[in-house]
């Protein structure tokens, strides 16, 4: 799979040790990540995407939930909330702009933390639903790429399916006019459905034999 990156290898200075110390500022990572452009598109126009940011320790022998970001706000804390894979949803925050905020971590100095910024298909409800339900979000990927990526659209990926993870083996059935489409998923637990033109008219039901656990646009 073709992950989008927009950043890569975000790393600042500070103490040593697993003291607390200043990362970098709020407003440095949303105007850089270009987070601000995301959410300034209308949520109608981006409903079906999953925006968020993973955030990680180059040094693979740390753990992402071991780097404790907490925001620093007119004298007030707010943690971060990292999961265990380093996945992080941020969105902006008006005030917290305003105040200059700044993100703090207890990442040892010297220790590099990678960002990048993920762009996933919402997955549905329950394991059967509409397939523009899910795949509508390969359209409206394009969209908000070009739209955050501005003058560097031409360089950005074009999205053309939906990869979906499952923690099991799973199969997909599509109940089309033209005849059903059964889909296996392989040794890792996954199934690439590309968006297809007849089908995204045609708004037929699509089942699965258990909900996946991500739903990632993809290029190929």
């Amino acid at each position: 799979m073709k992950k989008l990156i927009l950043l890569s290898l975000l790393a600042m200075a500070g103490t040593a040790h697993a003291q607390e110390r200043d990362w970098t500022t709020y407003r440095k990572v949303i105007e850089s990540l270009r987070l601000d452009r995301f959410y300034a598109i209308p949520p109608a126009e981006r409903d079906k995407l999953d925006m968020y940011l993973t955030v990680k320790p180059a040094n693979t022998q740390l753990k992402p939930t071991d780097m404790n970001l907490t925001v620093v706000a007119n004298g007030n804390r707010f943690a971060l909330p990292v999961d265990e894979k380093g996945n992080l949803h941020l969105e902006p925050n008006a005030q917290w702009l305003a105040a200059d905020a700044k993100i703090t971590t207890t990442h040892p100095k010297g220790e590099k933390i990678s960002v990048s910024y993920n762009l996933d298909a919402v997955v549905p409800e329950g394991t059967q639903w509409q397939y523009n339900k899910l795949m509508d979000s390969v359209a409206q990927g394009n969209a908000a790429i070009n739209k955050v990526a501005g003058a560097f659209s031409l360089l950005a990926p074009t999205m053309r399916s939906v990869l979906l993870s499952f923690d099991k083996p799973a199969q997909l059935t599509i109940q089309s006019r033209t005849g059903t489409r059964q889909y296996a998923s392989d040794a890792k637990h996954k199934i690439l459905l590309p968006a297809d033109k007849a089908l995204l008219k045609e708004n037929p039901l699509v089942l699965v034999s258990s909900r996946p656990v991500q739903a990632a646009l993809d290029t190929d």
